[in-house]
């Protein structure tokens, strides 16, 4: 505790404002569980850059803790581009304080001597992922937190090639930023290195997206939409695609169309919760509408509902929108003729399937680690190679690599294409999904999301994870267990043969179980949330399309089966 009170009086001096030492003192004297969780740490960069609760405290988002990660990357892009004019492109969403806080960073970049694209008002994560190549930029940010809950903020840093920083750019920041004190921060802004930007970006941007998510699909008139923004950026970005692919059977959900980040509609902003398209779907069925799409609060997460064999809306998941969407972008370029150097890819807590679609291509899959930078730095790393789509079981997928990173303004395009394919000829985008796992397997998951906050969270999802690692299971519903990967070891190795192979990806927190039968089971800390997460995947023959009702039943209860064994 004597540590932490030392931290929280170094806040006490005149570098800081008068608002934040008055608050800083109040919890000095009057809350010390308060002060502890907001000074017992420093704030770390995770999957998706930087999260975490606004406030004062040097575990808490607010004008220095940036202030400190800003300074801390210009000082590197000086010593990475000595003597280039250094750009940097700025965009934030909807969220309390993001738009204060992009004016911070923008001001301490400009301080620091370093060209600023600011974007006059809140724009799409994906925009911003496109902005940093086509402006020409060194590096970007964009102010969000995702789908967090509303009193969350965050900070992504992005590289030149417009995906998120990756060894060894994430490591040598760090050190710079932790090198630093707070009073080595340059707020001084040259207001002359600031340009605001919007409208001219905006239509390059929608520009590409339609290209590359607009397949021609016929009978678009007869298609029925209902989108919902959840008071997010997308309503800057997805109805002006849509119209342009031409879609004009949109219907908005008026309700949820003004961005507010207290997002006073909804518990939580995340499309992959169905309460949060509730009161889409509830409109889809008062109109008949063929397809809902929800996105998160910077519009890289995209959430689908659509009619199932009964007639109903269902919200898919995002393994289920990730397999369709890259089968349906692998029946294009097959038309066009592969040319052998294509690729698509996923995460290794993802569905199996992604792998046996590659397979039944004759198109290399590559697996990454969880966290769309991964698949970005693939992108990059292989730049000989053609990234055809790939996505993650969270909800996000890319559409090529115009963007390098989640986008859900071209993927709801491209959702919308299929969907409407499908029904112009006499099928529905549930049925394709069904005729998906026939042909290459019927692989159905459940992701299992614990909460655990604060210091005594963080202990508790330590805990588990190494209970986990240190008291293996033999068996999953009576399949044996055949192989363990550990990404903190790096090694995999068959519990039946004795045999190890090594991990070739990154060192990583994840453990995974997988069965004789083909079950996987992988358990992680969250990357972004206080969170620890099961994620659960089994699989069955699918002979025809007539028997999904009883195979998918079978799945469940096993599902439920897994998770009753685990004790989730």
């Amino acid at each position: 505790m004597d540590s932490i009170l030392a931290t929280a009086q170094s806040w006490l001096t005149d570098f800081f404002d008068a608002d934040t030492k008055k608050e800083v003192q109040d919890l000095i004297d009057n809350n010390t569980e308060e002060l502890k969780e907001r000074f017992y740490k420093d704030l770390e960069f995770g999957t998706g850059g930087m999260r975490g609760v606004m406030g004062v405290g040097t575990n808490r988002i607010n004008k220095y803790t940036l202030g400190k990660n800003t300074q801390g990357l210009s000082n590197y892009l000086k010593k990475t581009y000595p003597g280039e004019e250094i750009k940097v492109v700025i965009a934030y969403d909807c969220r309390h304080n993001s738009d204060t806080l992009a004016k911070t960073v923008s001001e301490v970049f400009s301080a620091n001597g370093i060209k600023v694209f600011l974007f006059s008002e809140l724009r799409t994560t994906p925009e911003l992922s496109f902005s940093v190549r086509h402006l020409g930029c060194h590096a970007g940010i964009v102010l969000t937190a995702s789908h967090n809950p509303p009193e969350y903020n965050g900070y992504k840093v992005y590289w030149t090639d417009g995906g998120q920083i990756v060894p060894p750019q994430d490591g040598e920041i760090i050190a710079e930023i932790n090198a630093l004190s707070f009073e080595d921060i340059n707020f001084n802004a040259d207001n002359n290195l600031i340009q605001l930007i919007d409208k001219d970006v905006d239509e390059i941007f929608f520009d590409a997206s339609v290209d590359r998510g607009n397949f021609n699909a016929k009978n678009k008139d007869n298609f029925s939409i209902v989108f919902t923004s959840l008071h997010g950026t997308s309503i800057t970005a997805i109805p002006e695609v849509l119209k342009r692919a031409g879609y004009k059977n949109v219907t908005i959900i008026e309700e949820q169309a003004k961005p507010d980040g207290a997002f006073p509609t909804v518990e939580s902003p995340n499309p992959e919760e169905p309460e949060a398209l509730a009161m889409a779907i509830a409109k889809a069925e008062e109109i008949g509408a063929d397809m809902v799409v929800g996105t998160d609060p910077d519009s890289d997460r995209l959430g689908i509902a659509v009619r199932n064999l009964e007639g109903e809306m269902e919200l898919l998941n995002g393994n289920q929108t990730m397999v369709l969407m890259t089968k349906f972008l692998l029946d294009q370029h097959q038309k066009q003729g592969f040319q052998g150097n294509e690729f698509i890819a996923s995460t290794i807590v993802s569905t199996p399937m992604m792998q046996e679609l590659g397979k039944a291509y004759g198109v290399e899959y590559k697996n990454a680690l969880t966290g769309f930078k991964w698949i970005g730095k693939m992108i990059k790393d292989f730049s000989d190679s053609k990234f055809i789509g790939g996505g993650e079981e969270s909800f996000g997928f890319m559409v090529g690599d115009f963007v390098r990173d989640k986008d859900a303004v071209t993927s709801t395009l491209l959702a919308c294409e299929i969907a409407t394919d499908a029904k112009a000829n006499g099928s529905s985008f549930y049925q394709e999904l069904i005729n998906c796992y026939v042909q290459f397997g019927f692989y159905k998951e459940k992701l299992i999301s614990l909460t655990k906050k604060g210091i005594s969270g963080a202990e508790e999802i330590k805990q588990m994870l190494k209970d986990f690692k240190d008291n293996p299971v033999d068996s999953v519903q009576g399949s044996k267990v055949l192989w363990i990967e550990d990404y903190n070891t790096s090694v995999a190795k068959n519990v039946q043969t004795g045999e190890e192979k090594p991990i070739d990806l990154p060192k990583s927190n994840v453990l995974i179980y997988e069965t004789e039968d083909g079950t996987r089971i992988a358990a992680r800390p969250s990357g972004t949330e206080p969170k620890v997460k099961f994620y659960i995947s089994t699989n069955a023959q699918l002979e025809k399309a007539e028997d999904y009702k009883s195979v998918n039943s079978q799945l469940e209860a096993k599902l439920e089966g897994i998770q009753s064994e685990l004790n989730l």
